[in-house]
């Protein structure tokens, strides 16, 4: 994300529209709550795939025990692919301002 580019906030906003933040720092009050929210709701993901998990092999064979499945195994690569976007985009922010900043 670069400076000008609204931050896509955690949370949606009336009418289940997106939320964008427009800052030109990430320190701020409304970027740390951000944060704060983005964590509490990857543990939350986290929690409700290991209670699937749990669950699931008790389940009758059938449709909805497919989708629940499938379902639990995208909530649960969801972190992983957030902390694999959050480096590279990181190392990414780092080599352009090298770059710019030799």
């Amino acid at each position: 994300m670069t400076a000008d580019e609204p931050r896509l906030l955690p949370r949606s906003g009336p009418e289940g529209k997106h939320s964008y933040l427009i800052t030109d720092h990430h320190g701020g009050p409304v970027s740390r709550l951000a944060d704060a929210t983005e964590l509490m709701q990857l543990h939350g993901g986290n929690q409700l795939v290991d209670h699937a998990i749990a669950l699931l092999p008790d389940e009758p064979p059938g449709d909805l025990r497919y989708l629940a499945e499938r379902l639990t195994e995208a909530l649960r690569d969801a972190p992983r692919i957030a902390e694999s976007r959050g480096r590279r985009l990181k190392h990414s922010d780092q080599s352009w301002a090298a770059a710019v900043h030799p």
